[in-house]
């Protein structure tokens, strides 16, 4: 399963907004991918709810996983970008 550790750029972390435009976007996507905190069970990137349940906020390290790695890198750069500018 490929899996990529990223760094949160959003300013707010993985809060409201961020987490509605990285879920769109898995949803959209062919496979799943999951996201997780280090200690922490991964949680399904489609989900806004269960990326806000993360906790992850600004400079947190992000595990992104999936069964597709160009989906993988696709919501790793999302979970990279400053999405609440």
């Amino acid at each position: 399963m490929p899996s990529k550790s990223v760094v949160v750029g959003s300013a707010v972390g993985l809060h409201a907004r961020p987490a509605a435009i990285i879920a769109e976007a898995a949803g959209d996507l062919d496979s799943d991918v999951y996201l997780a905190v280090p200690g922490d069970d991964p949680v399904d990137a489609a989900s806004a709810l269960m990326i806000m349940t993360l906790g992850a906020e600004k400079g947190a390290t992000v595990e992104v996983s999936g069964d597709n790695e160009a989906d993988v890198d696709a919501i790793a750069a999302l979970v990279e970008k400053d999405l609440d500018a």
